[in-house]
């Protein structure tokens, strides 16, 4: 095989056909290493363990049946399922079969589920786990080839388990190419519908073998699995990355068996947004409140026995790597974090770039930033004349699927285009300093920036999330949602507090950019009433649309309430 050369943007040359497929790392380790447990699958009283040759025989199978199914070779093959040990089968299925995977989020509504379905001309899906199956149901087209995975879900043409007994596994041990189409990933959507993101086999391996190095990861790892599969971080950060460095997976039962089996599990390397990491931090100060914490803590040897008590009873005594992303999380959360023992790395991607962007790292860390640009090898970070974050790397997508416009609009130069506003300090750590289309332009002529600004009024622990509006105002204001801390406060509490930090942030801004004035949402946020996005980004539009007769209406306070 003829080897190309790629500049990278370290200046170094690398062969373009220099990493591994994930196909190549799985015969490896199922060669290698066949009875060592690769998957561990929770039932809510244990665990159901699947060794690597067990996985192959398994992916190997279903990549028999869906052979059987005379599909043209790259036939797109959607997933539909919360986290499971056979959505990792599943998609080596696919990859064994020569087909494209297209996963789906476990949380859609049914007509963007239609819509991926139709624009990537899915000829069958795998469907498992999933909380509302019978609302999703009709987003799937009649004549679309259901296979069900061994879960209570919604009626399919063919079980998971029947195929298993019926078909051999397949022999062959296939070696795509590494321009070839792996998986189109279909972006969240926070506004129109949403885009499919194309990854080759050459893009994944890039990514992944990288990142075996710089985290560092080993085959002792053990990895706990439980935002969704179809996110490109939890695939790169997990799938991925256990496939290359031969890590353990597992996976829990339900969301009421999650704190037992993530304590069950301890994982080494942790990764979650930043709401589980609240809800964590407020389960532990249910049972020892704040002050008292504080007074243990001080003390030498019983404070370093309690932090190491609350990181054991998180699940976390063994974590070595935990990243939080898909979010901004709030310093003083990362500060809590830190006085138990547990720094929390953020790390900064996109799925156009499979997540391939920047980190904080333990032995390399910046407390207030996203990371140091040259953590992850052969990947140029840069500011634009305009102020926008650039990357360029071998883990850049092929392009929007069936979308050439929209690729060559942000796919410049080798550059991907973020549309993140940022800032590199002196000595190279990465900044988000605001999102190109989120700024507006107040009555005043002023342009304002939310994110900065969002991120100071959520540094108060009674608010879970924050969103500043304000274009064609004189001054911006923000609709707030309270916490699980927060709504357990008297009103008056809430008001005071808010009241307090409004000032303290107007008092750290420009005059255009102070805030007149807050709402307190009466509901929370979520994915179903459609204030968030399947990967919880918050809907700008759609927050503006839901509040605008307040945000246009003259004030009765600085800081108010939404009727229920």
């Amino acid at each position: 095989m003829s080897q190309a050369v790629v500049e990278t943007g370290e200046g170094q040359s690398e062969p373009l056909q220099s990493y591994k497929t994930p196909l190549e790392m799985f015969y490896h380790w199922e060669r290698s290493c066949p009875d060592r447990v690769y998957l561990r699958q929770s039932t809510g009283e244990g665990f159901r363990e699947l060794s690597w040759k067990e996985v192959g025989q398994q992916a190997r199978t279903m990549a028999s049946a869906l052979k059987d199914k005379g599909f043209e070779p790259g036939a797109r093959i959607a997933l539909l399922s919360k986290n499971c040990a056979e959505w990792l089968i599943a998609d080596l299925a696919i990859m064994l079969a020569g087909y494209v995977s297209v996963p789906l989020y476990p949380s859609q509504h049914a007509d963007t589920i239609a819509y991926t379905l139709h624009h990537c001309d899915a000829r069958a899906i795998f469907v498992g786990r999933l909380d509302d199956w019978d609302s999703m149901e009709a987003g799937i087209p009649g004549t679309l080839i259901r296979i069900a995975l061994p879960y209570e879900t919604m009626p399919a043409d063919h079980q998971w388990d029947d195929l298993l007994r019926l078909y051999e596994p397949m022999e062959a041990s296939p070696l795509p190419d590494s321009d070839e189409l792996m998986t189109i990933v279909y972006t969240s959507g926070t506004t129109g519908n949403p885009k499919g993101v194309m990854h080759s086999f050459g893009n994944f391996g890039f990514a992944c073998t990288h990142a075996v190095s710089f985290l560092p990861l080993k085959q002792s790892d053990h990895f706990f699995s439980f935002l969704p599969l179809s996110h490109i971080a939890e695939r790169f950060f997990v799938e991925g990355n256990s496939l290359y460095a031969g890590a353990q997976v597992s996976f829990p039962a339900s969301l009421e068996s999650f704190a037992q089996d993530l304590v069950a599990v301890q994982p080494t390397i942790f990764f979650a947004v930043p709401r589980l990491w609240t809800k964590f931090q407020l389960g532990v100060l249910q049972k020892l409140p704040q002050a008292r914490l504080n007074r243990l803590l001080r003390i030498p040897i019983l404070g370093s026995l309690v932090a190491r008590k609350i990181r054991t009873q998180l699940g976390l005594s063994r974590a070595r790597v935990v990243v939080s992303g898909a979010a901004p999380i709030a310093m003083a959360l990362l500060d809590w974090y830190q006085r138990i023992g547990i720094r929390i790395s953020e790390g900064y991607g996109m799925t156009e770039n499979m997540a391939y962007g920047v980190i904080n790292l333990p032995k390399r860390y910046r407390r207030g930033t996203l990371g140091h640009i040259q953590v992850m090898p052969h990947n140029e970070v840069k500011i634009s004349a305009q102020g926008e974050i650039l990357f360029r790397s071998r883990a850049l997508m092929l392009g929007y699927y069936l979308d050439r416009e929209k690729t060559d609009e942000v796919l410049q130069g080798g550059f991907y285009h973020t549309g993140d506003q940022g800032e590199i300090d002196a000595d190279g750590f990465l900044r988000i300093t605001g999102r190109i289309k989120d700024s507006f332009k107040t009555s005043k002529g002023k342009f304002v920036s939310p994110a900065p600004i969002e991120s100071l009024i959520s540094e108060n622990e009674l608010v879970e999330q924050v969103c500043l509006v304000g274009r064609s105002l004189a001054q911006p204001v923000a609709v707030v949602e309270l916490s699980e801390m927060g709504n357990q406060q008297p009103r008056a509490t809430v008001e005071a507090q808010l009241e307090k930090t409004r000032q303290a942030v107007n008092r750290r801004v420009e005059h255009h950019e102070q805030t007149d004035a807050l709402l307190i949402a009466a509901d929370p946020w979520t994915i179903e009433n459609g204030m968030m996005t399947p990967t919880l980004k918050i809907k700008r539009n759609r927050v503006e649309e839901v509040y605008q007769s307040w945000i246009e209406s003259p004030r009765t306070g600085t800081v108010e309430w939404e009727s229920p």
